[in-house]
This record gives structure tokens, C-alpha cells and sequence, in this order.
């Protein structure tokens, strides 16, 4: 089989054998501790321009299909596990992940030692690195990953949203709701319509006169990058703030901390997974949630505002949720749809959100 590679910036090499596309690709490398729904987080917006590593021991077992995807197309730049099946074993399948990779055009590296690579993110911190099939010598790796500039700083929502407006859901009784579209989980919009919502999904530069003008509320996706290089973003959404009900997930979180004039920072090596524990403060109830993100709000600056922190997580202390009970807010930094993960907090969009969009 043939050989690949994933080089990081410090110099540290992981050599195993190739799969999917013949390539080189460039990002920045991160960790996902879910079990399954490797479908689901190769197609996520969020993860534009980063390398996953999977710290399960076998992906692709199940193969892949045509349900599970979460957008358009696939959207990391390279996969990287312990094993990755070539074999494939559902009644739901229509292909096998490598044959999926290839038609992507994203390489990936397995039969490295993923525990070691884990450790050293967390200890380091996501970094650069390049995964390449293709056998290129280690300093053209080198080259390639001083010249890739990083995510601090990176506007990506824009290069992973819609072009054009378009309805998801007509509605069947529910509130209608307008989604700023910063790189959106489709599982997000299911949910809604399931609860009778009529969805209209927005690109990420409409002005906030468009997509406020005809809606009952306001949706802020979830989407990659840095949020606080999106001025313009979270400028059209604090002209609504106390016009209309706000939520927003993940990037959308992001935003709307900007938006009250909180600030945003780098989480060292970041939060993906489905099995992160939040707290939420006004239950005291403990959940299981799904996570994919690498910054993170300043609580302190949103208390400023006159929010209210509601989720705290459990392994870091950092600010998982809030509200502005004045401005009719609620924003939450883990993903209540999972897909893929635990439904702990679905009842967060079903139920107190649309509750404040009725």
C-alpha cells in the first residue's frame, strides 16, 4: 500500500499508509473524540481547512450514504485515524469511505499511532500541518505548512455558506424563522421544520434589513473560522438585537458575544466531539453535548451586556451558553441538533427557543 504522511509545524512527523485521494493538503490539525458519525463531521462547514484526526480505534465501518450528509460537499482538507475499514458492513450503505474520500479529493493518513498524536495536540495545541499521499520529501512538507497562514484571523463562514437565499421549510403553523447562514448543519434546519417552522436560509453577507425584515426570529448557524474577523456579520446582527429573538450555535454563539461587545479567543486545542459536559446553571442538569469549535467567548464581557452565563462546561470552565433576557437572547456554544452525538439538549431549540419566537 502506499505511504502516507501528516506533518506538523513543530517538526513532529506521523508516517502510516495512504487512503483516500492521491494529495497534499494543508490544515490545521484537530481531534474529534466521537464514537461514530465520521459522515456527519466530514461534510460539517465547521471543520473547513482542518485535519481531523479521530480518536476512535476503527472508522468506516458502517461506509456512507446519501442521508447522512450535513451540506453540500465535503469540507475538511484531510482525515486521519488508527484504522480506517476498507471493508463495509450496513444495510444503509452505498459506498465505502475511501471511495468517498477519493471523489472529495481529501487524503488521508491511518496505521499511526492516533494516542500519541492526540497527546501531543493537547499538549502543544492545534497547530499547521499537512497530510500528504504522494510522497513528497519532509522539507517540501515544511514548505507547505509555513506558507498555509492559520486559522486566528481566517473569515472562512463566507466561503462555506450559501450563495443564494432559499426556503428549506414552507412551515406548517410555526414561527418563521430567518437563518444567517455561516456555514449550517443541515440536521439544524430539519429540526426546525420537524416543529413546523417555515425556514429561510440566508448567505452570510445579507444585510440584516433583508434577512430581519419578514421573520418572526433570527438564527445564527454554526460555521468555521475566526468570529472575530466577521465585523461585518456580527455588525448587521447587532442592529437587531432587541428587534427580534436571537440565537445563536457555535459560530453563531460567537457572534452574538461580539455583537454585546464581549470578546472572543483561541481555545488551545478546542472542543469536538459528542461527549462534552455542560452544566446548565439554571437546571443544575448535567448533559452530554456535541461540540466543534476552536474560539471562544469572554463570559466577563457578556455579564457587561447585562447577560446571564447558563452553561458552563465542566472539563475547561469555559462559557458554553448565555442569555440577554432584555434583548430576547439565547446562544449556546455546543451544537443542540448533535448530529452526530447525544440529544441531551435538543429541547434547547424546540423548546425555549421557539418558545421566545412564538
Amino acid at each position: 500500500m502506499a505511504a502516507g504522511v501528516l506533518y506538523l509545524e513543530d517538526g513532529r512527523r506521523f508516517a502510516g499508509e495512504a487512503f483516500g485521494a492521491v494529495g497534499t493538503r494543508v490544515g490545521e490539525v484537530v481531534f474529534n473524540t466521537s464514537m461514530t458519525g465520521y459522515q456527519e463531521v466530514l461534510t460539517d462547514p465547521s471543520y473547513c481547512e482542518q485535519i481531523v484526526v479521530m480518536t476512535t480505534s476503527h472508522v468506516g465501518n458502517y461506509g456512507v450514504n446519501g442521508e447522512d450528509v450535513e451540506s453540500r460537499k465535503v469540507w475538511l482538507s484531510g482525515f486521519v485515524a488508527r484504522a480506517f475499514s476498507r471493508m463495509t458492513s450496513n444495510h444503509r450503505a452505498t459506498g465505502g469511505l475511501g471511495a468517498y474520500l477519493e471523489g472529495a479529493g481529501v487524503p488521508g493518513v491511518h496505521g499511526i499511532d492516533t494516542r500519541a498524536l492526540v497527546r501531543h495536540i493537547r499538549s502543544q495545541g492545534a497547530m499547521r500541518a499537512v497530510v500528504s499521499t504522494e510522497g513528497l520529501s519532509d522539507a517540501q512538507l515544511k514548505e507547505r505548512v509555513e506558507s498555509w497562514p492559520g486559522m486566528a484571523g481566517r473569515a472562512l463562514a463566507g466561503e462555506v455558506s450559501c450563495t443564494e437565499r432559499y426556503t428549506f421549510a414552507a412551515g406548517n403553523g410555526g414561527p418563521r424563522l430567518a437563518v444567517l447562514d455561516g456555514g449550517c448543519k443541515t440536521n439544524l434546519l430539519r429540526l426546525f421544520a420537524s416543529q413546523g417552522c417555515a425556514v429561510e436560509v440566508f448567505p452570510a453577507n445579507t444585510p440584516a434589513e433583508v434577512f430581519g425584515a419578514d421573520c418572526d426570529a433570527v438564527f445564527l448557524s454554526n460555521g468555521p473560522g475566526d468570529p472575530a474577523a466577521l465585523p461585518g456579520m456580527f455588525g448587521e446582527v447587532k442592529k437587531l438585537l432587541g428587534k427580534k429573538p436571537l440565537l445563536g450555535v457555535c459560530l453563531g454563539h460567537q457572534l452574538l458575544g461580539l455583537a454585546l461587545g464581549a470578546d472572543t479567543f483561541k481555545l488551545r486545542f478546542g472542543h469536538r466531539g459528542g461527549n462534552h459536559p455542560v452544566r446548565d446553571l439554571e437546571t443544575g442538569r448535567v448533559e452530554i453535548t456535541s461540540q466543534n469549535h476552536g474560539f471562544c467567548v469572554d463570559p466577563a464581557g457578556v455579564q457587561r451586556a447585562g447577560g446571564r452565563v447558563t452553561h458552563v462546561n465542566l472539563n475547561d470552565e469555559t462559557l458554553e451558553g448565555f442569555v440577554h433576557d432584555d434583548l430576547r437572547v439565547i446562544a449556546v456554544q455546543f451544537h443542540p441538533e448533535a448530529a452526530p452525538g447525544p440529544h441531551d439538549s435538543r429541547h434547547l431549540l424546540v423548546d425555549r427557543f421557539l418558545r421566545l419566537a412564538r
